[in-house]
């Protein structure tokens, strides 16, 4: 199947030959649907908290250790390319959808408007307008949203990732200190580094920390072969083997890297401006405050079943508090495996039709149900009515604890579930290919991690999906 130059393609990349053949057996067996058992909801998996509740937990991560090591961490690589997809129609047929018309309509409402009205002749009609936008000008169209300008102040604009400093001097500050990761492309890693050499002075001199930000680019071993229809290596018109990123399932390793006690994980999109932060600064304060108590009580039943305690109280804390369903008959031996492992509290929203995860009991091979986040092709065309019965969605807000109890850094490939990969239909140069997705990153990547759900408020999502977004509330 792989020729001598293919081969050296391979492990150029960091792979196996063994490695890429299972990749190939991965597209010809396919991938199995997970056992949804039915969506969470409130008070089944999904953990509803009062305002009192909600001021404890926030206190309890307000008093936490002066020593705590805290992380914000931002997959930060994608391309804009989706968010500017109906400027590209615009431009290639003239298409005036709904979107265009906004865009031209309220041009001069966008944060990025002082910058495009620079670089716009005089009486630039439509077309070179939105020519500026996406491609010589701006360059939007080919820069990841981090790089693109969110938001309009009296004093200055700011960029997608400025707000990612902002937030994390708000809730992940430890010891004076605000470390941030960014996982980006390579290609783009200059003009982050440029941008945020320009801006950190001034948010440092703004909230009175010292920022410490590093950056990481998802691993060419992580890319995955692509094949034709036959399940055959796809070949580029030179004849070489075409490998793609497999998807932000890849920054599992990215992830494993990160060496802290508490990780905030979110979207490089999924920010606000100042007025409108409260909420997101409170509950995720109140998400890590969760965290942090539900790790105490799990290391002190582990310490407990390690004595030879009574495995009950142990049983009844995965039940009650980490939403394990346990089979009719286990040992001690299976409570300490479901407790050894790394932990998150993933924030949940009210399903207002977004598109995306929502939270699901599912069954596992071990005669346990526990939680997972479910993306839409993991359901069984046959079981598709859940979706219609989910209530929640995942924001892609998370805060994960990574240590076990005697402070080492979990072996986090130990917690990803191989099977929940899945195949697209892709193309490349006017041709069709299949291309395989790893596990997700908080679907099938932390597939076997303790999870818990929290209820937060909609206010805390504001995601930018399309160039229109950014003219809503939230963002103006």
């Amino acid at each position: 199947m792989f020729t001598p130059e293919d081969i050296s393609q391979i492990e150029a990349h960091g792979l196996t030959r063994e490695a890429a053949e299972r990749q190939i057996e991965d597209f010809k067996r396919g991938f199995p649907y997970l056992r949804a058992v039915r969506p969470a909801s409130a008070g089944d998996g999904i953990l509803r908290l009062d305002g009192e509740q909600a001021d404890r937990a926030q206190a309890r991560y307000d008093a936490r250790p002066e020593g705590l090591g805290i992380v914000k961490f931002v997959p930060a690589s994608g391309a804009a390319t989706r968010m500017f997809r109906e400027l590209y129609a615009f431009l290639a047929d003239g298409r005036r959808t709904e979107g265009i018309v906004q865009l031209l309509g309220c041009i001069e409402r966008f944060a990025f408007w002082p910058e495009l009205r620079a670089l716009l002749p005089q009486g630039a009609d439509e077309r070179t307008v939105v020519e500026t936008i996406v491609g010589r000008g701006l360059g939007y169209g080919s820069l990841p949203k981090g790089l693109v300008t969110f938001h309009r102040y009296p004093e200055a604009c700011r960029k997608a990732v400025e707000e990612h400093l902002v937030e994390g001097a708000e809730y992940a500050a430890s010891g004076g200190r605000v470390r941030l990761h960014f996982t980006v492309s390579p290609e783009h890693l200059s003009r982050f580094g440029e941008l945020l050499a320009e801006r950190v002075p001034h948010y440092e001199r703004r909230y009175g920390v010292r920022y410490e930000i590093d950056f990481s680019v998802q691993k060419p071993s992580t890319d995955t072969l692509a094949v034709d229809s036959d399940n055959v290596p796809f070949r580029t018109e030179e004849g070489s083997l075409l490998f793609r990123p497999a998807g932000h399932g890849a920054l599992i390793e990215n992830l494993a890297e990160i060496d802290a006690d508490l990780i905030f994980i979110k979207n490089i999109d999924n920010v606000t401006t100042d007025a409108r932060r409260g909420d997101t600064i409170r509950y995720k304060k109140v998400l890590a405050g969760v965290l942090l108590d539900l790790q105490e009580r799990l290391f002190a039943h582990l310490d407990a079943l390690e004595r030879g305690g009574d495995p009950g109280p142990a049983a009844r804390f995965l039940e009650e508090s980490l939403c394990v369903k346990l089979p009719a008959r286990y040992d001690a031996a299976l409570l300490r495996s479901l407790l050894d492992r790394p932990l998150r509290v993933c924030g949940m929203v009210r399903n207002e039709g977004e598109p995306g995860g929502g939270p699901f009991w599912v069954a596992n091979a071990d005669g346990t149900e526990s939680l997972q986040i479910a993306e839409s092709n993991q359901i069984a065309p046959q079981e598709r009515a859940l979706l219609g019965q989910a209530t929640y969605f995942n924001p892609v807000d998370l805060v994960c604890a990574t240590r076990d109890r005697k402070g080492r850094r979990y072996d986090l490939a130990r917690f990803v579930d191989p099977a929940t990969g899945f195949i697209s239909v892709k193309s490349s140069g006017g041709r069709e290919l299949r291309a395989l997705e790893l596990p997700g990153l908080w679907n099938g990547a932390m597939a076997h991690w303790n999870t818990v759900f929290v209820e937060v408020p909609v206010t805390t999502f504001s995601p930018v999906k399309v160039v229109g977004d950014l003219l809503r509330p939230e963002h103006q």
